[in-house]
C-alpha cells in the first residue's frame, strides 16, 4: 500500500479563491476545525483575474437600484433557466456581503461623498458593480487571506486532490498529494466544500489560469454528485488577439463600462446593427446617448457594447465570419476615442483602468490612451457546474458542497459580469456556514483502506505504464481534447460536430487509461497533466451531451441548426449523473415554479 500522511479537519474546503476562502471564513467563525487545499500559492487563485467589480445592489450612484432589479436582471440575462431562490439571495444579500468585504479591510473607490462607487456592467440595469479600480479579484482575495490567516486556519498549498472517499451516501475525506515532492496526503473531515473554479482549460483558447482544469466538476460527478446546466459555458467577448505577447488575455468589461467600443475594421460601431427586442427599449440608438450613459446620467440608455456577454461575442464572431474583422482575427476595442469628449482623457483612462494600462504597456508596447485594442471571444466561465440546495449548497451527495464557479444554478444560461464576484461572497458564505452545522451535527465518518488503496493505484498508474511502453503521452491527449472542444463544441454548436466531438472524447478518454509518464513523483509536471485530464475528460463528455439534449439556442448555448429559443426548454434543465456503463447520463428537468411574487417583480421589470 502507498504511504501517505493524515490531516483530521471538522470542515474540509478545497480551492482557495474567493468562495473557498469565504467558506473558510465562515465555517471557521461558526467554532469548527478548518483546512483549506489548495492547487497554487495562497494568494494565487484565478479570483485575482476577476478585474471590473462585485454586483450588489447599494444603490450609491444611483438609488434607482435595488435587490428586486438585480434579481430581474440576473433572471433576464440567464433566459429565466436559472435557480430563481439562487437568483434571490444573491440579489438580497450582495450588498450585505460586500460592506462585510469593506469592514474587513476592502479598500474600493469612492464616490465624491466617500461612499462605495459603482460603475456600469454588461447587462446591469444600473450601476452596480463596487470596485478597486480594475483590480477588484485581488482586492477581495487580499482581504479574505488576511481573515484566513487572522483565524489561523490550516492551508496546504500547492496540492491536488485526487479523488473523495465516500462511507455510503456520504463524503468524509479526500486523497490528494503535494505538488512538489509528490507524496500523498489523507484528509479526514466530516463535511467537505468543494470551489476549485472554472474549466477553462477543457479549451483550447481560455482565458482562465493553468489551475482551471475542472477539479470540483470531476471530484463530484466520481464522488456521484449530479451536475447541472453544463451546455452553457461563457466565451467573455473581449480576449485579446494580437500581439501574440498578450494573445488570451482578458481585457475586462470594465473598459467598456468607461466608454469602450467596439469597431469593426470599416471604422464602423457595428454593435447597433444587432440589439434584442428584450433590450431596445434599455439600450441607446446613437452614440452621443450611450456616451452620456457611461457618464452617469440616469435618463441615458446604456451603450450595446453593455449587452449581455453571449450576445456581444456573437456580433464579433459575425463580423469576423462576413469579412469585417481586424487583421488579426478579431475587432477592435477603443477606449482612446473617449479624448474627443473629455479632458485629460488619458490620465483618466491610466486611474480607472490602471492593470490594463500598464499590462499591455509593458507586455505588449500598445498604449490604450492612444489606439485600440484587438480583441475576440475566449472561453472564461462555466455557468453549469455541481448541482447544490439553493439554501445550504450542499450537493446531492451528503455531506459534500459546493460554491463558486464550481456550484451551478445562479447564473442560468449566460452570467451577467460582475455577478461572479458576489457569487462567490453569497455562497462562500453559505456554504461554510451551512458545512459547519453538517460537521457539527455528524460524527466523523469511515474511512475504507480499500478506498484508498484503489486511488493511490489508479493515480500511480501512469509510472507503471511507462515500464510498459504503451507511449501516450498525457500532453497529446489534453492538446486534442482541447482542440476538439474549441473546434466542435465553442460558440457555435451543431448536432454533426458535436457527435464528432462526443466520438473523439470517447477514443480520448481510452487513450486517458494508457498515458505514461517518466521519471518519478517528485517536481513532475507530466504526472500532473495526467491526474488533471481524468477531470477535463468527464466535464468535456457532459458539455456535449447536455448540448446535443438542448435542441435550441439560450444564452451561451447557441446551434445553428436551432437558432431560436424554444420555450419547451425554457421551464427545463440538463441534469447529469454517473451512468452504469461510465458514460453521463443526462435528464431534462423540470424548473421548480417560481412564487408569484418574484414572478410579479420580473413582469414589472420587463
Amino acid at each position: 500500500m502507498a504511504e501517505y500522511d493524515e490531516h483530521q479537519h471538522d470542515v474540509l474546503v478545497i480551492g482557495a479563491g474567493g468562495a473557498g476562502l469565504r467558506a473558510a471564513v465562515e465555517a471557521a467563525a461558526a467554532g469548527v476545525s478548518v483546512g483549506i487545499v489548495c492547487k497554487s500559492l495562497l494568494g494565487k487563485a484565478h479570483t485575482v483575474m476577476a478585474e471590473g467589480g462585485v454586483a450588489a445592489a447599494i444603490g450609491n450612484v444611483d438609488e434607482r437600484d435595488n435587490w428586486q432589479v438585480h434579481f430581474a436582471d440576473t433572471m433576464r440575462g440567464g433566459a429565466y433557466v436559472n435557480n430563481w431562490r439562487m437568483a434571490e439571495l444573491h440579489a438580497k444579500e450582495a450588498p450585505a456581503r460586500v460592506k462585510e468585504l469593506e469592514a474587513w479591510g476592502a479598500v474600493f473607490d469612492r464616490t465624491p461623498d466617500g461612499r462605495i462607487l459603482q460603475r456600469n456592467f454588461g447587462g446591469h440595469r444600473y450601476p452596480r458593480l463596487a470596485h478597486v479600480g480594475d483590480r477588484t479579484g485581488l482586492e477581495m482575495i487580499r482581504t479574505l487571506q488576511d481573515r484566513v490567516i487572522y483565524d489561523k486556519v490550516d492551508v496546504f498549498m500547492e496540492f491536488t486532490v485526487v479523488d473523495l472517499l465516500r462511507d455510503g451516501d456520504r463524503v468524509v475525506g479526500a486523497l490528494g498529494y503535494d505538488r512538489e515532492r509528490g507524496a500523498f496526503h489523507l484528509f479526514k473531515c466530516k463535511a467537505l466544500v468543494l470551489a476549485t473554479g472554472g474549466i477553462g482549460r477543457v479549451y483550447k483558447v481560455t482565458s482562465n489560469s493553468w489551475e482551471s482544469t475542472a477539479d470540483g466538476i470531476g471530484l463530484a460527478y466520481r464522488a456521484g454528485a449530479e451536475l447541472i446546466d453544463m451546455e452553457f459555458v461563457q466565451f467573455h467577448p473581449t480576449g485579446m488577439v494580437w500581439p501574440p505577447s498578450v494573445a488570451g488575455i482578458l481585457v475586462t468589461e470594465g473598459v467598456r463600462g468607461e466608454g469602450g467600443v467596439l469597431r469593426n475594421k470599416l471604422g464602423k460601431r457595428f454593435m447597433f446593427d444587432d440589439i434584442p427586442p428584450l433590450y431596445r427599449n434599455q439600450t441607446a440608438d446613437n452614440e452621443e446617448e450611450g456616451w452620456r450613459y457611461t457618464q452617469g446620467d440616469k435618463n441615458a440608455r446604456r451603450p450595446p457594447e453593455l449587452l449581455t456577454r453571449d450576445h456581444v461575442a456573437r456580433c464579433i464572431v459575425r463580423e469576423i465570419r462576413e469579412g469585417r474583422g481586424s487583421p488579426h482575427g478579431g475587432v477592435f476595442l477603443d477606449i482612446a476615442w473617449i479624448k474627443e469628449r473629455i479632458p485629460n482623457a488619458a490620465e483618466h483612462i491610466k486611474r480607472k483602468l490602471p492593470s490594463m494600462y500598464h499590462q499591455f504597456k509593458k507586455l505588449a508596447d500598445l498604449d490604450i490612451t492612444k489606439e485600440p485594442m484587438e480583441v475576440g471571444p475566449t472561453t472564461h466561465y462555466a455557468m453549469g457546474g455541481v448541482r447544490v440546495d439553493a439554501d445550504t449548497q450542499m450537493s446531492t451527495v451528503r455531506g459534500l458542497f459546493a460554491a463558486g464557479e464550481s456550484a451551478a444554478g445562479l447564473h442560468g444560461a449566460n452570467r451577467l459580469g460582475g455577478n461572479s464576484l458576489s457569487d462567490l461572497l453569497v455562497f462562500g458564505q453559505r456554504a461554510g456556514e451551512h458545512a459547519a452545522k453538517f460537521a457539527k451535527q455528524n460524527p466523523a465518518g469511515r474511512i475504507d483502506p480499500q478506498q484508498v488503496e484503489d486511488i493511490t493505484r489508479r493515480a500511480l498508474a501512469p509510472f507503471e505504464h511507462a515500464s510498459g511502453g504503451t507511449g501516450e503521452s498525457p500532453y497529446a491527449v489534453q492538446r486534442e481534447l482541447q482542440e476538439s472542444m474549441q473546434e466542435l463544441v465553442g460558440i457555435v454548436r451543431t448536432e454533426d460536430e458535436m457527435h464528432q466531438a462526443l466520438e473523439k472524447i470517447r477514443k480520448l478518454k481510452e487513450r486517458a487509461q494508457r498515458v505514461e509518464v517518466d521519471g518519478n513523483r517528485m517536481y513532475n509536471p507530466g504526472w500532473h497533466t495526467a491526474i488533471d485530464l481524468r477531470n477535463l475528460l468527464v466535464t468535456a463528455e457532459a458539455i456535449c451531451r447536455c448540448a446535443l439534449e438542448r435542441k435550441e439556442s439560450r444564452g451561451a448555448h447557441f446551434r445553428v441548426d436551432y437558432p431560436e429559443r424554444d420555450e419547451r426548454f425554457g421551464k427545463v434543465n440538463m441534469v447529469t449523473r454517473p451512468g452504469r456503463d461510465g458514460s453521463a447520463e443526462v435528464r431534462m428537468e423540470p424548473i421548480r415554479e417560481m412564487p408569484a411574487e418574484l414572478r410579479q417583480i420580473i413582469e414589472a421589470m420587463k
